[in-house]
């Protein structure tokens, strides 16, 4: 779904939900989906002189509470990005070294998700994927550092 869109879904979404479309939400959601995923930290950052700390959070809330914004845990820290209800479906490679986020999306998940379901006999209604392990640069930083104690 590309950015107007994207704004417009948003106006229509937040409207119907009661609520209004106002210009620290949009700043907020055109942060998200320009840099998803993105920390919360790193969303401050960017905003910083924008919009107060509090604004954020807040904006933040009440996104999760819609399901305009959702997490993606690793280990107690978090990321943010925009739901499924305004970007393309996907799946996610975490880095446990650097924190990298790495969207992955790929036809086969989705075959073998709706197949391993079915065989079930159950109706997804929706899924995450979130692969953990280590970015291509951590390995090769891991590698290094584990042949410097060989020697």
């Amino acid at each position: 779904m590309d950015q107007q869109k994207s704004t417009a879904s948003l106006r229509q979404y937040l409207k119907a939900s009661g609520y209004s479309f106002t210009k620290q939400r949009r700043k907020v959601f055109d942060c998200l989906i320009l840099n998803h995923p993105i920390a919360m930290h790193e969303l401050l950052i960017k905003l910083n002189d924008s919009m107060d700390p509090v604004s954020v959070y807040r904006t933040i809330d009440l996104f999760e509470k819609l399901n305009i914004v959702q997490r993606i845990n690793f280990g107690w820290k978090y990321k943010l990005e925009l739901t499924d209800n305004f970007v393309n479906h996907h799946h996610h490679l975490l880095c446990l070294g650097c924190g990298k986020v790495i969207n992955i999306n790929q036809a086969e998940i989705e075959t073998f998700i709706g197949y391993t379901a079915a065989k079930q006999g159950f109706l997804a209604s929706s899924h995450q994927l979130e692969i953990q392990g280590y970015c291509r640069s951590c390995l090769t930083e891991a590698k290094k550092t584990v042949n410097r104690r060989v020697v």
